[in-house]
């Protein structure tokens, strides 16, 4: 699933609200995994922000019309998604940059992603810091 945040109607704050709903979606779903566990399955979920510039609008053809984004900024919070290992938030060095006042993290290092000629800077999101959590 991708979500765009600030388009196409603006919002406060944009790569620290994907950040709040990573970690809804993380919290949510590991209430529901206990579940599924007794019941024998495995599941997890791992998210991928990335903030950047991107071509936004209809794509497709007469019939089968969808909004989108496409561009580079994408491409990295795709591959970040795919690295994520389940409960994982995974957040480039610009988003990371965008909101390191507001969330604790732990620096992965430096990942190789397909499509990227050098090295990406990503961290793991842990969680809001308190004075961020209590503002919401």
């Amino acid at each position: 699933m991708m979500v765009f945040f600030n388009d196409p109607v603006a919002v406060d704050a944009p790569v620290l609200q994907a950040v709040k709903l990573a970690i809804d979606i993380r919290d949510r779903m590991n209430e529901q995994c206990v579940g599924w566990r007794k019941r024998g399955y495995e599941l997890g979920v791992g998210c991928g922000i990335a903030t950047g510039y991107a071509t936004l609008g209809r794509i497709g053809f007469e019939g089968r019309y969808d909004y989108g984004a496409i561009g580079p900024v994408t491409n990295l919070a795709a591959r970040l998604s795919s690295e994520a290992r389940a409960g994982q938030i995974l957040i480039s060095q610009r988003a990371f940059a965008a909101v390191e006042e507001h969330v604790e993290v732990e620096p992965i290092g430096e990942i190789t992603v397909k499509g990227y000629s050098r090295p990406q800077a990503a961290y793991n999101v842990l969680k809001l810091k308190e004075r961020v959590a209590t503002q919401a």
